[in-house]
């Protein structure tokens, strides 16, 4: 397995409950700054094989990027169950952005 993907992996699932990355913000922490796509798809295909907290990934303004309806809502409602706040489809990063740089778990 590839150095990135590795180091993705490791980042996502430090990810703390109650907070959230963006997907440019993972590919950044992974050696990648332009490798947001590749998060998606390593979130898609490794996320069961590897338990990952899938649902506390999102784009950078702060929304649900999954389309698929039940899909979305069981990501909204993970995030919620954690204490995330939304307000309307957005979640404010300023409050709920995890940086494994500065934040301490």
């Amino acid at each position: 397995m590839e150095t990135f993907t590795l180091n993705a992996i490791r980042v996502i699932q430090n990810i703390p409950p109650g907070k959230v990355m963006t997907y440019g913000q993972i590919a950044a922490h992974s050696g990648s700054p332009r490798g947001a796509r590749q998060v998606a798809r390593l979130l898609h295909s490794m996320s069961a094989k590897y338990g990952l907290p899938w649902h506390r990934v999102v784009n950078a303004a702060g929304v649900i990027s999954i389309q698929d309806k039940e899909h979305h809502l069981m990501q909204k409602e993970l995030l919620q169950s954690e204490g995330v706040e939304f307000s309307g489809a957005k979640i404010d990063l300023r409050r709920f952005r995890f940086d494994p740089g500065e934040d301490r778990i």
